[in-house]
């Protein structure tokens, strides 16, 4: 398993979700991605996190809380890195 280091979102890594979330099959062409990076960003960087591997982002999720209920909205772990539990791990 190589070592994946999880951190927050930051909003120069949007460029490199929306590929991987394209790599994975998430992005729909009715449904602007850049639009969701932007509602989750108004609302703030919690629950938005990605996974790094030699300073590429691997894999990353992006979840909800409105104070009773939780959700993930976007779970993605990019091709090259799946079965290795990264997905477990975000």
């Amino acid at each position: 398993m190589n070592n994946l280091h999880i951190r927050e979102f930051q909003e120069e890594d949007a460029d490199a979700v929306v590929t991987l979330w394209q790599a994975c099959g998430l992005v729909k062409p009715w449904n602007d991605a850049y639009k969701d990076i932007q509602r989750k960003l108004t609302v703030g960087h919690d629950l938005f996190l990605v996974g790094e591997i030699d300073g590429r982002i691997a894999a990353a999720v992006m979840g909800g809380y409105e104070g009773h209920r939780g959700w993930v909205n976007y779970l993605a772990v990019h091709p090259d890195f799946r079965r290795e539990g990264y997905g477990r791990l975000l």
